[in-house]
């Protein structure tokens, strides 16, 4: 999808915490890779998990002095989403600002996607 589609866009906080995670990490990560499965009480749930390497196929994302791969099958459930990381009083947790989102269970854990049809796409950037 490198025809200017912005896949995935990274906020000052999650960039922040994307390093930090990174830095700790036990074996040399050439980012962090991103992609969403079925599973959950409303149909989807997101995926993190370091990359050493890029895939065949993935996205790269390079956003604020991080590498994000996405995973291919993912590329249309995540089109215009923003990452951010967030902390209260009970979580510190990594947040996905996704407009193709349509629902979330009450437990945050699972999420509805619809994904990007032709006549959705936006504009290239």
């Amino acid at each position: 999808m490198s025809a200017g589609f912005k896949v995935l866009s990274l906020t000052d906080r999650a960039a922040d915490r994307i390093k930090a995670i990174m830095a700790e990490a036990d074996r040399p990560i050439a980012g962090l890779r991103v992609g969403v499965r079925n599973g959950g009480c409303a149909g989807m749930s997101y995926t993190m998990e370091y990359a050493e390497a890029v895939k065949p196929g993935e996205d790269v994302v390079e956003d604020r002095g991080v590498r994000v791969f996405v995973d291919p099958k993912a590329v249309l459930f995540l089109l215009g989403t923003e990452m951010d990381f967030t902390t209260n009083k009970l979580a510190s947790q990594f947040v996905f600002n996704n407009p193709n989102q349509t629902s979330a269970c009450g437990c945050g854990e699972s999420v509805a996607i619809t994904p990007v049809s032709a006549d959705r796409l936006p504009a290239q950037v």
